[in-house]
């Protein structure tokens, strides 16, 4: 097995810095923005629905986790709409909500000061699936020239950077589920090299035929056409995820150049790991070394835990296998757990962005958002999943977890600034 921790003490021209998330920015099934979103998610309302972006009607999966109310037109111009994909248009849009959150206007600060990493697994589905249509319905001369560039998945920390002049280290990191988390660990490596400043999360938007068929190719979605009984994290009656669309995009800064500029700390990235799935026959569960190896970076101990922010697969076999992680760290029932994103699906490299989202707003507001349609916790999940409503609790420390396909494992501790 390999690891990437992420103190990072080897690396030549790194310095210890407190990695500060001053700004979050939140499209997601649920809401178009952080506060919109995080309050849909402490009410448990599920946003999964049946499919109205194509017709899903002869598919054996027909939910899906839309974002409602999102005019793509609001948050793109005229002459950047036929240039992008929708997954850019939501990256944008949450891009410039994470930075107007943080105050921070990087026309003032030194050229390279500010970078953008973010994490993406499709690219742009959509505009690819026209581009192809135009192709081979009407003729290469109809396929546009933004098709070399707006399908990639760059895409969109390219056109972040543009939009706001961020000339700093930029990059995109695909690794599914585990994207977000593995972006925000990227970034702080770069903030460890000197960088003040970087735009980091993930978004995916993979709900058009083209995308739909790889969902379906790929196995383990919900076949159920009840939106509340869809999609059942540690359920006994899992059976499968729901797909959505959406994520999350944060302003991560040196902590002290934050509070030297007066910007609000919300929250601090205290320990990122990464690894691959352990050797068959091992015995040791999917998420358990990068939970572990995270916990050490962060300099706690399981007991410093309040609250973990779950994978959440939906899957029997899935399911078992993180509860067997979180046994092992924390014991039967050891500590709170939760997955909000059973309310809009699983969003790829959005999905674990959004839930280090909802970590950060959790330490915020002292409350744990419940895990939605989950009713019967299965017997051989022996975890305090927080379902129903809301709980109140104590809230210092969150570990956040994310499990991606092709064996891609992350994990992040947050902990409360001081």
């Amino acid at each position: 097995m390999t690891a990437l921790a992420g103190r990072e003490r080897g690396l030549i021209g790194a310095r210890d810095v407190t990695a500060a998330v001053t700004g979050i920015g939140v499209v997601a099934p649920g809401g178009v923005g952080t506060e919109a979103w995080w309050a849909s998610a402490l009410r448990g309302r599920s946003a999964i629905g049946p499919v109205t972006r194509f017709d899903a009607a002869g598919s054996p999966a027909r939910l899906a986790g839309e974002i409602a109310g999102f005019t793509d037109e609001d948050h793109v111009s005229g002459r950047l709409l036929p240039q992008t994909d929708r997954v850019t248009r939501l990256a944008l849009a949450a891009a410039a909500e994470a930075l107007g959150m943080a105050e921070l206007d990087p026309e003032g600060l030194p050229d390279y000061a500010v970078g953008v990493v973010t994490a993406n697994a499709a690219g742009g589905f959509e505009f690819g699936q026209r581009e192809l249509q135009a192709l081979w319905s009407r003729g290469s001369r109809h396929v546009g020239a933004y098709q070399s560039f707006a399908w990639f998945y760059a895409a969109n920390s390219g056109q972040i950077s543009i939009r706001h002049g961020l000339r700093g280290p930029s990059g995109v990191v695909v690794s599914e589920q585990a994207g977000g988390l593995d972006a925000v660990a990227q970034a702080r490596r770069h903030l460890r090299r000197g960088v003040q400043a970087v735009v980091t999360g993930g978004a995916d938007s993979t709900l058009c035929p083209w995308g739909w068929t790889a969902h379906l190719a790929a196995g383990g979605m919900s076949t159920a056409h009840d939106p509340d009984r869809a999609y059942l994290p540690f359920d006994a009656d899992a059976n499968g995820h729901v797909v959505g669309e959406g994520g999350a995009l944060f302003v991560v800064e040196d902590g002290d150049a934050a509070r030297a500029r007066g910007a609000r700390v919300l929250g601090l990235v205290a320990g990122c790991a990464a690894t691959f799935d352990p050797a068959p026959g091992t015995g040791r569960p999917r998420l358990l070394a990068a939970a572990e190896l995270a916990l050490a970076d962060a300099e706690i101990t399981p007991a410093d835990v309040d609250v973990v922010f779950a994978d959440a697969a939906g899957d029997r076999a899935a399911d078992r296998a993180e509860a067997e992680a979180l046994t092992t760290l924390f014991g039967p029932f050891g500590v709170p757990v939760t997955a909000p994103k059973a309310m809009t699906g699983r969003l790829l490299s959005g999905g674990s962005a959004v839930d280090l989202a909802a970590a950060l707003l959790a330490l915020r507001d002292q409350v744990i958002p419940p895990t939605a349609g989950t009713t019967d916790v299965a017997d051989d999940c022996p975890v305090d999943l927080v379902t129903g409503r809301a709980r109140p609790a104590r809230l210092r420390t969150a570990l956040v977890l994310a499990r991606g396909r092709g064996g891609f494992n992350a994990a992040t501790v947050v902990r409360a600034a001081d």
